[in-house]
């Protein structure tokens, strides 16, 4: 059966719209994965906003107690002993190397650590060291607060006589310095998945959630 112009024509067209027709669902399911894309990026740029937001906040907050450590530091530097001139002043150990220590000096340096959270910090400091995990010693950043911790109380508490700057500067430890790093410790250690053997069940250690 022959056909004219006209329906050679219309059956050309009609192959155009059936090409075009692919071509449009082709079109709107790409469209609709770039939208889902789209939206995956922007949900996860939020997610990151929030994230740098945190951590800026976080370390406003580490640099406020760097300040307040290093102002302590420099007061305590420049008190002399009183009473006794033979009297010697408590001098801060040699900073532990905590990302090198190895071995026996690194079970040293944590044995004194041990020594004083046992001594004074827990028995003295109430909620801010009950709160403080057990697995402490596997944290690097818990050795790194406790030292100073520790570094600070011996360096206010074991002086030769109290002056009135040191007992400003005892205060000044205890409202602000101290809960700062007791915070940082509570943090760590709250919800770090290590094995508590105090929170053991029926004989199983069991881990924190």
């Amino acid at each position: 059966m022959t056909t004219g112009p006209l329906d050679a024509a219309l059956l050309q067209l009609a192959a155009h719209g059936e090409r075009l027709a692919v071509l449009e669902d082709r079109e709107a399911t790409h469209f609709a994965a770039v939208t889902g894309r789209l939206a995956e990026l922007t949900a996860l740029a939020e997610g990151l906003g929030q994230s740098i937001a945190g951590q800026a906040a976080g370390l406003a907050r580490l640099q406020s107690l760097d300040e307040d450590i290093a102002a302590l530091a420099a007061r305590l530097h420049r008190l002399a002993p009183a009473g006794d001139p033979d009297a010697q002043a408590y001098q801060p150990a040699p900073a532990a190397r905590w990302w090198k220590l190895t071995g026996q000096a690194r079970t040293d340096a944590v044995a004194r650590l041990r020594a004083w959270v046992e001594q004074v910090y827990r028995p003295g400091y109430g909620q801010l060291a009950a709160a403080l995990g057990p697995c402490w010693e596997q944290h690097p950043l818990c050795l790194y607060a406790l030292d100073i911790a520790a570094e600070l109380w011996s360096v206010l508490y074991l002086q030769p006589a109290r002056t009135p700057a040191v007992l400003s500067a005892q205060a000044e430890f205890h409202t602000r310095l101290l809960p700062a790093l007791a915070e940082q410790l509570i943090t760590e250690t709250a919800r770090c998945g290590h094995t508590h053997p105090a929170a053991a069940v029926n004989g199983h250690a069991r881990s924190t959630p």
